[in-house]
């Protein structure tokens, strides 16, 4: 059978990689620029990207034989994943409960949107930012609020020493310093 009159399955629109997981309270935190950033990746997407796509598959599928035209092939592929981002992208920010850490600037108690300078068992320190599950980036040493070094952080004032739980056993950590941005300023970013 020609490949033009197959229906794509179900299958494909499947994600490759699931949804980050959110709290068992089921809500999603986010910081006012985490927001912004997912917010103006989504208006990138359907205002440049997708119609940018569209224009490369209807310009390929004018070209004649689909299924050996490469150009298709790709940009149908792509629009796939533009269109699962966009689908991902919406339903994070309808269910986005935006909160400002700003409000517990020179506070000394773990919340979210702190940046945590904490000291283990062996006297490594490690310095954190507590943000939300999609914008939390751990090569900039930030962490979801959901991660386990979080829960054992949260609340804990400078001071005060927690345990957290791993596989390979429990480890007390020592809070060395709690900061939170100026209202208005950037998190995770000083």
């Amino acid at each position: 059978m020609n490949k033009a009159f197959t229906k794509e399955t179900d299958a494909d629109d499947e994600d490759e990689f699931p949804a980050p997981r959110l709290s068992a309270s089921g809500k999603n935190y986010i910081t006012p620029e985490g927001y912004e950033r997912l917010r103006l990746e989504l208006l990138d997407l359907i205002d440049k990207e997708r119609p940018k796509v569209v224009d490369i598959v209807h310009w390929a599928a004018s070209n004649g034989d689909r299924s050996e035209n490469g150009d298709y092939l790709y940009g149908k592929k792509r629009l796939r994943e533009i269109d699962r981002r966009i689908r991902f992208l919406t339903q994070r920010l309808e269910i986005a409960e935006i909160t400002d850490p700003g409000i517990h600037y020179g506070n000394d108690q773990v919340f979210f949107g702190a940046t945590v300078t904490y000291a283990d068992d062996q006297g490594h320190e490690r310095t954190v930012t507590i943000l939300g599950v999609d914008e939390a980036i751990s090569a900039m040493g930030q962490i979801s609020w959901i991660s386990p070094v979080a829960h054992a952080l949260l609340k804990a004032r400078k001071g005060d020493e927690v345990t957290l739980v791993t596989p390979q056993g429990t480890q007390l950590l020592e809070v060395l310093k709690v900061d939170y941005p100026k209202a208005g300023r950037a998190v995770g970013k000083g």
